[in-house]
């Protein structure tokens, strides 16, 4: 398969996935700053496991100097990540965070474009903020957003995770392998924070780790392959994913949700289309 196909499906896969997390997160009753350590070390569990199974568990061994970097996208992708998230949504509300939090993709054309030369093309743009603006009815149903105090910190989320992203871009490691180096280091990072603020453990860590592990090796799997900022438009739908899976489970299904849906669908459909190009 292509190159360029198979770094979109692996997106599109990204995407469907990172829908389910929302609906794991919603039913956590467990300190969020907890549930997250124990996620990320759910998900290392689940990754070293696989590495040792394919014989690459010591694979960072031959390049040693992208240690440094992997500390890096612990640090941005999750620890950092994770704790604006937590304390941003307590300010605000989920809309808010989920709307917020989609400006990934924008904060994406920038830091891709600066730091790893990619061509960021007017189709690109158009059909993310299509995208966007079908996200927009989806969540909100028309109703007006209330701006809070923790929309500031909810805006550092996207921030970190991209630069997290753009750090794990250019490491010589598998997929797998950076996952399992994120999310050991995000576990490392959190858990002084957990224990400090009443470490709890809830079952529901296990399926968000294994979310996680999958939809990080996949992703990953998909910027080896494609722009990040073409990705990154990808599974800008995400949360619309758990609306849907909502509408199935006999929530109204709106005017909102019809139109925003088609948005959403003929953007993601535009973006798969668009090449993934670097500035000559």
């Amino acid at each position: 398969m292509r190159r360029e196909s198979l770094g979109t499906l692996l997106a599109l896969a990204g995407m469907l996935l990172y829908g389910l997390e929302p609906v794991v997160i919603k039913s956590n009753e467990s300190n969020p700053v907890s549930f997250a350590t124990f996620s990320a070390l759910f998900a290392s569990i689940i990754l070293w496991i696989i590495l040792l199974l394919e014989g690459k568990g010591t694979e960072f061994k031959a390049e040693p100097s992208g240690l440094k970097r992997a500390f890096f996208v612990g640090l941005f992708g999750t620890a950092l990540a994770y704790l604006a998230y937590s304390l941003g949504a307590r300010m605000s509300t989920a809309i808010n965070a989920a709307l917020i939090t989609r400006s990934e993709v924008l904060w994406s054309f920038l830091l891709a474009g600066i730091f790893l030369g990619e061509r960021i093309t007017k189709r690109l743009v158009g059909y993310s903020f299509i995208i966007l603006a079908g996200l927009v009815l989806v969540i909100t149903q028309g109703r007006a957003v209330e701006p809070h105090l923790g929309d500031l910190l909810l805006l550092l989320v996207p921030l970190f995770w991209q630069v997290g992203h753009v750090m794990a871009k250019g490491l010589p490691y598998s997929p797998t392998t950076i996952a399992a180096l994120r999310n050991t280091f995000g576990f490392l990072l959190l858990l002084p924070l957990a224990l400090l603020t009443g470490a709890e453990f809830s079952p529901l860590v296990i399926v968000e780790g294994a979310i996680i592990a999958l939809g990080q090796v996949v992703w990953y799997g998909s910027i080896k392959r494609i722009n990040l900022s073409k990705a990154t438009a990808i599974i800008t739908p995400a949360p619309a994913v758990a609306i849907a899976l909502g509408v199935l489970m006999g929530e109204t299904f709106t005017y909102y949700h019809a139109l925003g849906f088609l948005l959403i669908v003929l953007g993601t459909l535009g973006t798969v289309k668009v090449e993934s190009e670097l500035r000559t």
